[in-house]
């Protein structure tokens, strides 16, 4: 054969590959998020960060061969739309795996349809109820709300703190978290000498907390909730001059929390996935790769700081990609297996190992405890 003639052969065969993997049958990830709403401040990064990997994965050749293709839905904070919205992913949009779930509520109302359907669902929502009992095929990737208040407790047991009061909001996340904080109190020799609840739209908390003040004994105060009103919390606990330590959840560990607390926040302890302190972990840390990236790749696309919730999108989102790699398919039940086989997985919120019995599969070690000192986060050593 001349040489034009096999480079006219090579050139065709390039082109034909080429079409081939347009032409392939997109791998369809399906999301209902919440991007508008109360709980915009967590499904707004993990929809940029589900569209900002997706496109990165398509540039780079996609997986097995096929491209990626994102189908989402707002569900504007609401747990009954985010039902309907999951209905239409699976019956119409024919999705191979659901990525998605921003709250408890959200997440509760789509588990049916997946369980149901057999699809693998990956939740970005915090409560223990989502993977406790386990569910065929459901897994998620935030730390628990009971992880935290044993983080919390942990803690506190080091500064010989055993009397505490707890406030909690009363949404999912928050009654979750009051019912987990509750259960494991005795644990770590911590009683509960008040607990005082308000609610997501309050905007002003100095009634629960006047009251917890003029609790004899109490020594901490522990605040369980999501978005603006841990903040409100903080910012009355300072106005009406309680100097008692002041802890937080999880679902404030993002710079938004400095942001609206402000000045009034420091002092503050809580659990937070690394994450949110990229720059501050030690150079040997496993972590330290993937979330320096992860920050870097979201700063440049979008000239925002990153949150952790972001980051649990990503770890859902790779966790998929990784399942359908090893399963070399994306046939629902052997991708539900490769899952739950998942073991070693590095991310952002910790090293996951997945089990028959742990469909989330991180433990305390994947929380540190942070401190704001001079605005800012700080590890407690």
């Amino acid at each position: 054969m001349k040489q034009s003639m096999k480079k006219l052969v090579a050139g065709a065969a390039l082109v034909l590959g080429a079409f081939g993997a347009i032409a392939a049958e997109p791998i369809k990830i399906g999301s209902v998020l919440s991007v508008t709403g109360p709980a915009a401040f967590l499904g707004d990064p993990e929809l940029k960060t589900l569209q900002l990997y997706v496109d990165d994965i398509n540039k780079k050749g996609g997986v097995i061969g096929r491209p990626l293709q994102l189908v989402h839905y707002d569900d504007g904070s609401d747990a009954n739309k985010a039902n309907g919205f999951a209905k239409r992913l699976i019956d119409d949009d024919k999705v191979d795996i659901l990525v998605g779930g921003t709250t408890t509520g959200s997440t509760m109302s789509m588990v049916p349809l997946a369980e149901k359907s057999g699809t693998p669902f990956i939740s970005l929502a915090g409560a223990v109820v989502i993977i406790e009992p386990v569910k065929k095929h459901v897994f998620k990737t935030p730390h628990t709300d009971r992880m935290a208040a044993e983080k919390v407790f942990e803690d506190m047991k080091k500064r010989g703190i055993t009397k505490v009061a707890l406030l909690s909001e009363t949404s999912g996340f928050g009654a979750s978290g009051k019912k987990e904080t509750e259960a494991v109190a005795a644990k770590y020799g911590i009683t509960l000498v008040a607990n005082e609840t308000y609610g997501p739209k309050d905007t002003d908390m100095s009634p629960q907390l006047t009251k917890i003040k003029g609790t004899p004994g109490v020594q901490a105060v522990f605040v369980f909730g999501l978005g603006q009103g841990p903040a409100i919390v903080t910012k009355n606990y300072k106005q009406l001059g309680i100097t008692l330590p002041l802890y937080q959840s999880h679902g404030v560990a993002s710079d938004e929390f400095l942001k609206l607390a402000g000045p009034a926040a420091e002092g503050v302890r809580l659990p937070s996935p690394a994450q949110l302190i990229p720059t501050k972990l030690p150079a040997n840390d496993p972590q330290k790769p993937v979330v320096t990236a992860y920050e870097n790749a979201y700063k440049a696309a979008y000239k925002q700081d990153v949150s952790t919730f972001g980051g649990y999108a990503y770890d859902g989102l790779m966790l998929a990609v990784d399942a359908i790699k090893r399963a070399n398919s994306t046939d629902k039940s052997k991708v539900r297996d490769a899952l739950e086989a998942t073991k070693g997985f590095v991310a952002t919120s910790g090293t996951f190992n997945m089990s028959p019995t742990d469909h989330m599969g991180l433990d305390l070690s994947a929380f540190r405890m942070l401190e704001v000192k001079g605005g800012d986060w700080v590890i407690v050593q």
